[in-house]
């Protein structure tokens, strides 16, 4: 168990409402969907009530450092079934670019892979009382888009495994473009920080608000948002 998910849940009940896509940069058809996950009718595209009014503001205040330039939703809820699908999906992928055939695994080589698999993504846990952060509709991935609509070179994608997702990576960097790397995912976090959300100590792309993450970010007592209910 991680230290987040220690955190209590009192849920508050709000629905989940669609982004807007008027407001933000929602690209079509859907990364994860692209991939094959079955969202059995439901939209990656949405949040809680009370975490998209905070985005909507977010997305005003990069506008005062850069005009022009608009968060892009890369993802928001995920289902827990969706999660085990990116879970079992990373798993293959790691193993089809290092020529390794799961059946022939120890168990030991099979759970260290699943291992760097879990530093990116959540065990896609059925517990009510530990649920994924993206199940729970107050989580978002997110990156930049600039005035003439090129997405933003971060330095790293989101989703990757490895040490540049870690938000400072660049901190220490000391060419001009790994400098810049740095200097927009302080943007990125800024604006979203002074929202209300808080960052994923592991990734420079996450963001919430209102979950176990959150409230163990803060220091609050207790989360606000669970596992949406189907």
């Amino acid at each position: 168990m991680k230290p987040y998910q220690k955190i209590p849940i009192r849920e508050c009940g709000e629905p989940l409402v669609p982004i807007p896509a008027d407001k933000f940069v929602i690209p079509s058809p859907h990364a994860y969907e692209k991939l094959g996950a079955n969202y059995r009718g439901k939209s990656p595209y949405f949040l809680r009530q009370g975490v998209l009014n905070p985005l909507i503001n977010a997305q005003n205040r990069l506008q005062v450092y850069q005009p022009g330039w608009q968060i892009l939703i890369f993802d928001a809820y995920r289902p827990v079934e969706v999660q085990q699908f990116m879970v079992d999906y990373t798993f293959q992928t790691l193993l089809d670019t290092r020529g390794l055939a799961k059946e022939k695994l120890s168990e030991a080589e099979s759970q260290a892979i699943l291992t760097e698999v879990y530093t990116i993504w959540a065990i896609p846990s059925d517990n009510a009382a530990t649920p994924p952060p993206h199940s729970t509709g107050a989580a978002i991935d997110i990156t930049l888009v600039d005035e003439k609509g090129q997405t933003i070179d971060m330095g790293g994608e989101i989703d990757e495994i490895g040490e540049r997702s870690h938000p400072d990576y660049y901190i220490a960097a000391k060419s001009p473009r790994e400098q810049s790397y740095h200097q927009k995912r302080v943007l990125l976090a800024k604006v979203m920080e002074e929202a209300g959300f808080s960052r994923h100590k592991g990734e420079w792309w996450h963001f919430s608000l209102g979950d176990q993450m959150w409230a163990w970010s803060l220091d609050r007592a207790y989360a606000i948002y669970g596992r949406v209910e189907d």
